[in-house]
């Protein structure tokens, strides 16, 4: 299967943002890209008073030209997260949506994990317009591979990743809008840490440079394999990377080193519904 992930430079402005997704995401597919994935807040990246300005409900015009582009060119389009505007609450949702190559919406995952932290004297406090979502999601794309959907902060949060490969996925998805000194420091060695752990290969697109609010990005989207190797690294630009996923490697990685098959959970006192099936 050949994948892309696509980095931005998303700002205040919805239109300009998804016509840049949209040059991006054609050239993605014009590479043979069969599932494409966008970053974190790709329809707006900015102060709260324009994210708030650019929610918009999942039949908005954002998620209506993903649909239709996923439709015209017969792809798996992961539309990043965008903040969700909730009917009848007072906050929304950071939200991710799976689109099969028939437009229709398959799954939708609210980001469980939000971003109320200090990095580098910066204050951010997701919670303060986003409620969590509490459901973990594993979707199906249309060659029957499994993905395991999340959202930026939480690939700090291993368990929900191991939750998602005993769940059956074969690729993770992780949409980002990673600070620029957290890319830095953190980004590859915990995205590289999470494809290892769960055998899985990651899909991880990030934003990238400065944005309203003295915001910025860092960049450096990936594609992992299974065995923690890089298979596509981004520049410092707005920019589609591909990679080809072997999932012979996956079964390869996976008998070699059954790391997956030999977990004791009675040992954890994990409930059993978590038990991994060698299937």
């Amino acid at each position: 299967m050949r994948v892309s992930a696509i980095q931005l430079n998303a700002g205040a402005d919805t239109d300009g943002n998804i016509a840049t997704a949209d040059r991006l995401v054609r050239h993605a597919a014009s590479l043979g890209a069969e599932l494409v994935a966008l970053p974190e807040k790709w329809t707006v990246l900015g102060k709260r008073e324009h994210m708030e300005a650019g929610a918009q409900s999942l039949d908005g015009p954002a998620i209506s030209w993903a649909r239709a582009i996923a439709r015209e060119l017969g792809i798996d389009l992961l539309a990043g997260s965008m903040f969700e505007r909730a009917p009848e609450r007072e906050k929304g949702f950071n939200t991710s949506v799976h689109i099969g190559p028939d437009g229709e919406l398959k799954s939708i995952y609210r980001k469980i994990h939000l971003f109320d932290v200090e990095v580098d004297g910066a204050v951010y406090a997701e919670s303060s317009t986003e409620d969590p979502g509490d459901e973990i999601v594993v979707t199906e794309l249309a060659d029957g591979v499994k993905l395991g959907m999340s959202v930026c902060y939480d690939l700090r949060f291993p368990e929900l990743y191991r939750i998602l490969a005993l769940r059956g996925a074969e690729v993770l998805a992780v949409p980002s809008a990673f600070t620029l000194p957290t890319t830095r420091d953190h980004w590859e060695v915990l995205v590289r840490a999470r494809a290892i752990e769960n055998q899985c290969f990651v899909i991880a697109p990030n934003q990238i440079g400065n944005h309203p609010g003295n915001l910025r990005s860092g960049g450096r989207s990936l594609i992992v394999d299974p065995w923690g190797l890089v298979l596509a690294s981004a520049p410092d630009i707005e920019t589609a990377i591909v990679a080809e996923l072997d999932f012979s490697v996956l079964r390869d990685v996976r008998k070699r080193l059954p790391s997956l098959a030999r977990r004791r959970p009675e040992a954890y006192a994990w409930p059993e519904a978590f038990a991994w099936d060698a299937r």
